[in-house]
């Protein structure tokens, strides 16, 4: 199935933010069924197993991270200029540069959606999956971002989830009916 595109033939970035564990990851793949669905061509770019192709070298330090989601948005641009919609999942814990990454992708008159997967530490610790945050509380990963680095909540997303009240669900159909809003054919 070749699938549709929207009425300038681009695609749009869908770019999920917020803590480790908040459900990036969860939300990233309902909401590619959901597109799929409709017809559109999905690419989903998830953090960790984009890392390992792109940007293998790249630590956490404050640049390292800026230098790989530099890249992610290069590689996002050029997804949805083909018409592909990107959901592209990653904490991106730095307003500027996510601001950085809105304007190269924005930079071809493309759309960015900004999403806010809002989640408390508290939670995230909870839920903890890869024992990400287990380890840094023991020293055992440094420049972990809702430990040791700072998380830098958006100002102006275009959409909140929130994932302690929300199901994956309810969150795919928040960021779907804003897409809606924002004059994309989803």
């Amino acid at each position: 199935m070749a699938g549709t595109v929207g009425r300038s033939g681009r695609g749009f970035v869908i770019w999920l933010t917020g803590l480790p564990a908040a459900g990036k990851t969860t939300l990233a793949r309902v909401l590619a069924r959901r597109l799929r669905e409709m017809g559109w061509r999905v690419e989903t770019l998830d953090g960790d197993e984009v890392r390992r192709w792109l940007s293998p070298e790249a630590g956490f330090s404050r640049e390292d991270r800026e230098r790989h989601l530099k890249r992610v948005a290069h590689v996002s641009r050029l997804l949805a200029r083909n018409g592909v919609a990107v959901v592209a999942s990653f904490v991106s814990p730095y307003r500027r540069v996510r601001e950085e990454v809105r304007k190269i992708v924005e930079g071809e008159g493309l759309k960015f959606v900004e999403v806010y997967v809002r989640c408390s530490v508290e939670t995230a610790m909870r839920r903890d999956p890869k024992g990400l945050y287990r380890r840094a509380l023991r020293g055992e990963i440094q420049n972990m971002t809702g430990v040791q680095d700072a998380y830098e909540e958006p100002e102006n997303p275009e959409v909140i989830v929130d994932s302690e009240r929300m199901s994956p669900e309810e969150e795919a159909e928040e960021v779907l009916a804003a897409l809606r809003r924002l004059g994309i054919s989803a």
